[in-house]
């Protein structure tokens, strides 16, 4: 590796906006930390053998953002009505499914009957499509989550009418 290429590197790091790279070859290490002014002589580089290799650069990845809070789709107003339903919640973190394909019919619809052990939903996490069942057997009486959504753990997926 020349100067002129580790100069080119140099360059592509700081127009990167990263603040270290470190690079190993079989007879060079360079390490370039980047930090308040821009200087050419951050550089520290080790060279064994002066020999010129291709420079492989790893594309950075992109920042990650938080998960928003799920929605509340419930009006405050309703929540004493709906005080008499029992709450099916999501057993772990995904996203949900209403129906076990995209030409499959739901495994549950508003006013369906449920049986304790029904299959009522499917959330997949990691690449692993897990059946929900329902814990209590009654009636379906409003499904809290779109369909294809993320969930959180613990969140409200149905309510059900025991009754």
């Amino acid at each position: 590796m020349n100067k002129k290429e580790i100069e080119e590197l140099i360059k592509f790091v700081s127009k990167a906006g990263v603040s270290e790279v470190s690079l190993e070859m079989k007879d060079i290490k360079i390490t370039i930390k980047n930090s308040a002014p821009q200087r050419l002589d951050q550089v520290v580089s080790h060279v064994a053998a002066p020999a010129v290799l291709p420079v492989a650069v790893s594309p950075l990845a992109a920042p990650v953002a938080p998960p928003a809070p799920p929605k509340s789709e419930a009006p405050k107003s309703t929540s004493a009505d709906e005080s008499k339903y029992l709450t099916i919640k999501s057993p772990m973190i995904g996203t949900f499914y209403r129906t076990a394909g995209p030409d499959k019919p739901n495994f549950v619809n508003v006013g369906d009957e449920v049986a304790s052990g029904k299959t009522i939903c499917i959330i997949e996490a990691m690449k692993l499509f897990n059946e929900i069942e329902s814990e209590h057997a009654g009636k379906i009486v409003k499904v809290l989550v779109e369909n294809a959504s993320p969930v959180e753990y613990d969140q409200p997926l149905f309510l059900i009418d025991p009754s």
